[in-house]
């Protein structure tokens, strides 16, 4: 989400990209962590490493605990498998041209393959 709001920044975000920043997956984590989208895009505007962005949303929202962050992990990491996510999935696969690709049964593996990094 922190590289897509610095390419968006510098014009360099894919058009793809532009309707969908702040909702989805970007929406959940401002959620999760109790910030709002435009505090943070105006927050990594203004520069500063992955990490110092995360400790200032610790300080502006909250900081959850590790297993607060056990648990998100585990939800974002399954999103689109038998979830309400999952007619989405399959949606885009067919989009993509990637109907017949079984193996990719989660957001993220989708995101790997059509980014590359998944053959």
């Amino acid at each position: 989400m922190l590289d897509k709001i610095r390419l968006h920044a510098k014009g360099e975000l894919p058009p793809d990209y532009h309707k969908n920043l702040g909702k989805g997956f970007d929406e959940k984590c401002v959620t999760f962590l109790r910030i709002k989208y435009h505090q943070l895009t105006e927050y990594v505007k203004r520069g500063g490493s992955d990490e110092e962005i995360l400790q200032w949303c610790f300080s502006v929202g909250r900081k959850p605990s590790e297993n607060d962050v056990y648990v998100w992990n585990e939800f974002m990491r399954k999103r689109g498998w038998n979830d309400e996510v999952s007619e989405t999935l399959e949606r885009r696969k067919k989009d993509a041209g990637m109907s017949d690709r079984s193996d990719i049964e989660t957001a993220f593996q989708f995101i790997d393959a059509d980014e590359g990094r998944l053959p």
